[in-house]
């Protein structure tokens, strides 16, 4: 898959919702996700794609959902198992998740297969080099389908579509401290970007930006939809760009 191909530049202006100018990238993904100036994603086959200059680049293996951040690069595959790319290998990290997400401060976090939720402190994270490497992961309270972290909390969606920010988090207390604070919306996932920013897809495709978000007020002030041509299912941010993959699968690549 080449970006010199593209053409398509869209451009739409829909009611009172914030339009984005979006251009399209040549290539099919399932789930997208870009942090620290890169990008990854996986297509419907698994295969693994990285994003260098302006063409995709396809890594050894197969992953269900990838992740990049300041932790590195994770994945899970089908089976739930989770890997880390140390050097130019996958390797498995002890336990299941079907879910992982690295934009937290050196920690990772995310959610298995019942909906438990789990994070890895920075020290594991960081030291994590080998098979026989230790991963304690950390059994927070709650059950969600989705989970990400940023500088200024993790936020997160459960089965009924619910959306909650977890405050206190920090790269020796990755689980954070207090309670759940449910945010009002409805979102189908939910991804926080390196610089705290956050954005989410609803069960409509409709994709939402987080406004108002600082560290004395991680929770926001409220939701601006954001317009463009199509229905989103999974979007990541980072650097400028809002990375949207389509219903159909479609790679955007959109500015607001």
């Amino acid at each position: 898959m080449s970006v010199r191909t593209v053409i398509l530049l869209v451009h739409c202006l829909l009611g009172t919702s914030l339009a984005m100018e979006c251009r399209e990238v040549p290539g099919r993904l399932k789930q997208i996700d870009a942090s620290v100036g890169q990008v990854f994603g996986v297509n419907e086959n698994d295969n693994i794609y990285t994003l260098y200059g302006d063409t995709w680049t396809q890594l050894p293996g197969a992953l269900k959902h990838v992740t990049v951040g300041p932790s590195g690069v994770w994945g899970t595959n089908r089976n739930n198992l989770i890997y880390k790319l140390v050097g130019a290998n996958w390797v498995q990290v002890g336990g299941l998740l079907k879910q992982v997400d690295a934009g937290g401060d050196q920690f990772v976090a995310g959610a298995n297969m019942n909906d438990n939720i789990y994070c890895l402190g920075r020290d594991p994270t960081v030291e994590f080099r080998n098979s026989a490497s230790p991963a304690p992961w950390n059994l927070l309270p709650g059950l969600l389908m989705y989970y990400s972290c940023g500088p200024n909390g993790c936020w997160g969606v459960n089965s009924l579509q619910d959306i909650y920010l977890r405050t206190g988090v920090t790269p020796a207390t990755c689980s954070g401290t207090g309670n759940w604070q449910q945010i009002a919306g409805k979102l189908v996932m939910v991804e926080v970007g390196t610089d705290g920013s956050v954005y989410g897809v609803n069960a409509g495709g409709d994709v939402y930006r987080r406004d108002g978000i600082s560290a004395s007020q991680p929770a926001g002030t409220g939701w601006t939809q954001l317009t463009m041509c199509g229905k989103g299912k999974h979007v990541s941010y980072d650097l400028g760009h809002l990375w949207v993959i389509t219903s159909d699968y479609r790679i955007l690549d959109c500015t607001i």
